[in-house]
């Protein structure tokens, strides 16, 4: 089977269906490394527009001491605060039961050398905050902004 052509052939199906490019997903990487940052801190979307995060961790540390994720909140939600009620919430990826339907998004942890992804749907216009939840990471800046307009 050539391998251009299972990829073509969705969009050539789509096009002829009358829809469009534009109803693809697109691909945003993030790069995460021991330094607490993710490598950009904006992402711009139309509303509905599909979206496949995928962060790549690099680094050098374990991953029980280091690792990072990506979780996309409802507007109006602070990070920081966010951050600190899922600390002691290991299993559940440091995000707090409680506080789970805040979450739009979000990936599972990932240590140096793992890459993980999740698809999202850009929500309706506004500002969306998303941050790595490991503990001490919002703290030194790992936090971003989805713009949707």
């Amino acid at each position: 089977m050539n391998p251009l052509r299972s990829v073509a052939a969705p969009l050539l199906l789509t096009l002829a269906l009358g829809g469009s490019a534009a109803a693809q997903t697109r691909t945003v990487e993030l790069v995460a490394t021991d330094n607490m940052r993710f490598s950009t801190s904006s992402i711009e979307a139309r509303p509905g527009e599909s979206l496949r995060i995928v962060v790549r961790t690099t680094g050098q540390m374990p991953k029980i001491a280091m690792a990072h994720n990506f979780v996309l909140l409802q507007p109006g939600t602070d990070p920081g605060s966010f951050a600190n009620e899922g600390a002691m919430h290991r299993a559940a990826d440091f995000i707090a039961p409680g506080l789970a339907g805040r979450v739009i998004a979000k990936t599972p942890m990932a240590g140096a050398g793992e890459t993980v992804e999740v698809t999202v749907t850009a929500p309706g216009p506004g500002s969306y905050p998303f941050l790595c939840t490991f503990p001490g990471h919002t703290v030194a800046g790992m936090t971003g902004t989805l713009v949707v307009r």
